[in-house]
């Protein structure tokens, strides 16, 4: 496997993620669902080793993946926001990660270059943020964090401030960019139509405090209506088994 996420939980004043284990093999397009406030964002976090699992451990290649920053080059992230800088050009926001790895300026140039033309912005390299739209933003943002030419890439609610058009536009995109680098991908979302739209795993999370109730692979076998509509019965049995608790939600 290349990540392996090993029964790893998450205690803040209360349990949050109770004990999660599952498997993404290399190349694979994971998708993790779950009712609001189970979770997700703080699982991707620790995936990514941005923060620290109370219990459990994940490991990438092996290796684990802890929250000192040793695998900040072998894990991009996108967050729900571009975060990108409005002081500076879209080639230069993607090219300025390149920098803490030793890449020279003409390598970095090329490199910002070469995959702002993957995710369909040639042409756009010389634009700042605010010049350009939302879904070219994220755009960017992807662009960015490809061009570390990641182990595994982590998107968190990516298009979830994109209007329904775009953010089909963006489902369509991703999973063209996917094909394209055969990426490990794990990516949070809300959206049960966008996750089976997109996934090739879907990693169903219970309510709080959160354990994967389904591991789903969804390989066309099950009709598309089929699976979202199993998938919206999962989620509302969730909510009702945890209505009536008074912590409040967590991301």
């Amino acid at each position: 496997m290349k990540l392996v996420v090993e029964g790893v939980g998450k205690d803040y004043l209360i349990p949050v993620i109770d004990s999660v284990s599952f498997g993404v093999a290399a190349g694979e397009f994971v998708c993790l669902l779950g009712p609001n406030g189970c979770g997700k964002t703080t699982l991707l976090r620790i995936v990514g080793g941005l923060e620290p699992a109370t219990r459990g451990r994940v490991l990438l290649d092996g290796e684990p993946v802890t929250a000192d920053g040793r695998h900040r080059d072998r894990v991009g992230v996108v967050f729900q926001e571009d975060r990108l800088l409005p002081w500076m050009t879209l080639r230069d926001n993607v090219a300025l990660v390149l920098k803490p790895l030793g890449v020279a300026a003409a390598g970095r140039r090329a490199t910002a270059e070469r995959y702002l033309q993957l995710v369909g912005l040639g042409g756009f390299e010389g634009y700042y943020p605010g010049r350009v739209s939302g879904g070219m933003r994220q755009r960017a943002a992807i662009a960015r964090a490809l061009a570390i030419e990641p182990d595994l890439l982590l998107m968190d609610e990516p298009f979830g401030a994109l209007d329904a058009q775009n953010r089909r536009i963006m489902q369509n995109e991703v999973r063209r960019i996917w094909r394209e680098t055969g990426r490990t991908i794990v990516f949070v979302t809300h959206s049960i139509e966008e996750a089976v739209a997109i996934g090739t795993t879907l990693v169903m999370l219970s309510a709080r405090p959160s354990r994967v109730r389904e591991l789903i692979g969804n390989d066309g076998r099950v009709e598309r209506a089929k699976l979202v509509d199993d998938l919206n019965t999962m989620i509302m049995e969730e909510v009702e088994r945890q209505q009536g608790a008074a912590p409040g939600p967590v991301p």
